[in-house]
């Protein structure tokens, strides 16, 4: 018996009706930490909080998704090759850090604003992916923030580029879950049209 072919649109649909809240909860709790704990401390403890934050937030966002019922490493899960473009699109976002950090060992105020955008790179192919405008909003309005936030707050990058990084994450949270519930309520209606 033959099985039926999944055509690269249908996996881009299963793909783009999922939830998407753990690495962005990630995101925000690494970055809320960084930018709490850069309020105390010297600029070179500073860099070495936001490396670790940073860095953290795949791991971060591998456990929350346990939480948030997306989990990640699910056995019966079938493969979508979406999530395979996801995940190259979260390694280039780590293959920043070779921009980041020459830049950083020549002016040590610019590690906000380098991977702050550079991190979020990944979520324009991400808004490509799912077919929503929340991922380019997302990236737009993160890179033109913490431009500002560079420029108005010099001396305080370290924890004035946390604090928009953080908002941006809330507003795009909230659209996230919307669209995910929106989502959940067309098909719970279809199945009840159809009586499935």
């Amino acid at each position: 018996m033959d099985t039926p072919t999944i055509t690269l649109d249908q996996h881009r649909e299963e793909f783009s009706q999922r939830r998407y809240l753990a690495v962005p909860l990630a995101g925000t709790l690494c970055w809320l930490v960084a930018g709490i704990i850069n309020i105390f401390v010297t600029p070179q403890v500073a860099a070495l909080v936001l490396f670790i934050a940073t860095g953290s937030i795949v791991y971060m966002g591998m456990l929350l998704s346990r939480v948030t019922g997306e989990d990640f490493f699910r056995k019966s899960k079938p493969k979508n090759p979406f999530d395979n473009l996801f995940l190259r699109c979260v390694a280039m976002a780590l293959l920043v850090y070779s921009i980041g950090i020459p830049f950083f060992m020549v002016d040590p105020r610019s590690l906000p604003l380098s991977l702050g955008i550079l991190t979020g790179l990944m979520w324009l192919p991400f808004s490509w992916i799912i077919q929503h405008w929340v991922g380019t909003f997302h990236v737009l309005s993160r890179t033109i923030l913490i431009v500002a936030a560079w420029y108005l707050f010099p001396q305080h990058s370290f924890v004035a580029i946390p604090a928009v990084i953080i908002g941006v994450y809330a507003v795009t949270i909230f659209i996230l879950e919307n669209r995910w519930r929106k989502i959940n309520n067309l098909q719970a209606a279809h199945k009840i049209i159809t009586n499935e």
